[in-house]
């Protein structure tokens, strides 16, 4: 049973200590949107602050489609910038656009660090110097301490998170590596895929229920791989079939321990293996509702191989706003690594 208590929006103050813990990150020249009352699930956005005409257009245009496909009745909009005139175009057009469609937007403000303002009082209420605000030392912010969620002083600091610094680590899994790949090529020393002659094809199933059931066994224990293991599974899952095994493994309900997995295993990596393990939790972290994540692991992913297709995957849904709930799980029927 959750004992957690139930928190409430029921202020902008609130609003602002809420959006960091749920970003992973205190944010900076952009506009978030946050549901608070819909039908399709939570919600929250980022995106950056737009600085022409052009892209004040298309990140309403996003914002909105997004707040379509969540189905939401209510939402609440926050521009993070010291000055008001980047903000006043976006918030503007988007409260216009999202009244049309008949959702309504429960508090538009501009938050600069210490004060917040509001960009849509009508009655004067609002003093126009703003009103400080602090969520360091907000219940929203002690609970997500509590929760055990981490929350980076920016976005920068997040993406940072991913890469590994703990050199012994590395050396080890690298090593791990070598000996995964020395097994491989004594199997066939050609090109990998399931074009390969039997041996290799045989090589490949076998590391394909290993991967099955290793994910599956992190799933049920949260047991952390060992230098062994993580380096085995690096290499396997270079072979797009073998890496869609550990794909089908992925479901909304999971996903957050897939993210523990592969967040874990990414600061371990040598960067000529970054792709799969980075494109994996980068779709992960899209299911878990992390964007933030999501997209930092897709730009780590992009950095060693920039036309991944999965990358592209995830980078297009997150630019879309779509909503995690629009993918449907992979079967294992349709791997065909298990195919006869």
């Amino acid at each position: 049973m959750d004992t957690r208590p139930t928190l409430r929006i029921k202020s902008p103050a609130d609003l602002l200590a809420l959006v960091p813990s749920v970003l992973g990150f205190h944010p900076d020249e952009s506009i978030v949107l946050v549901v608070t009352a819909g039908e399709a699930g939570q919600l929250h956005a980022r995106l950056d602050l737009p600085r022409d005409e052009e892209e004040v257009v298309e990140t309403v245009r996003v914002l909105r489609n997004a707040v379509s496909r969540a189905e939401a009745r209510q939402v609440a909009l926050i521009a993070y910038c010291v000055d008001e005139e980047p903000t006043r175009q976006v918030v503007d057009l988007l409260v216009l656009e999202l009244e049309l469609c008949g959702v309504d937007v429960m508090c538009a403000i501009r938050a600069d660090g210490e004060r917040w303002f509001s960009l849509d009082c009508v009655d004067g209420c609002c003093p126009l110097d703003g009103r400080r605000y602090d969520v360091s030392s907000h219940p929203f912010t002690a609970q997500a301490v509590l929760d055990g969620r981490v929350t980076y002083e920016s976005r920068e600091a997040l993406a940072d998170s991913l890469v590994g610094t703990d050199l012994d680590a590395l050396e080890a899994v690298g090593e791990s590596v070598d000996e995964a790949m020395r097994r491989l090529s004594a199997a066939a020393r050609q090109p990998l895929g399931l074009e390969s002659p039997d041996a290799t094809r045989r090589h490949l199933v076998t590391e394909g229920y290993w991967v099955r059931e290793r994910v599956r066994r992190y799933l049920r224990t949260r047991e952390p791989l060992d230098d062994h293991d993580a380096g085995r599974l690096l290499v396997a899952i270079t072979v797009i079939e073998v890496r869609d095994v550990a794909w089908a493994e992925m479901n909304r309900s999971n996903a957050s321990t897939h993210v523990e997995l592969w967040r874990g295993l990414v600061c371990r990596t040598p960067p000529d293996l970054l792709a799969a393990p980075s494109a994996l939790l980068a779709f992960a972290a899209w299911q878990a509702g992390d964007g933030a994540l999501a997209w930092c692991a897709v730009e780590r992913c992009q950095e060693a191989a920039p036309d991944y297709g999965m990358a592209a995957l995830v980078s297009q849904a997150l630019a879309a706003a779509v909503h995690p709930s629009a993918w449907e799980p992979i079967s294992v029927g349709e791997l065909p690594l298990f195919a006869s």
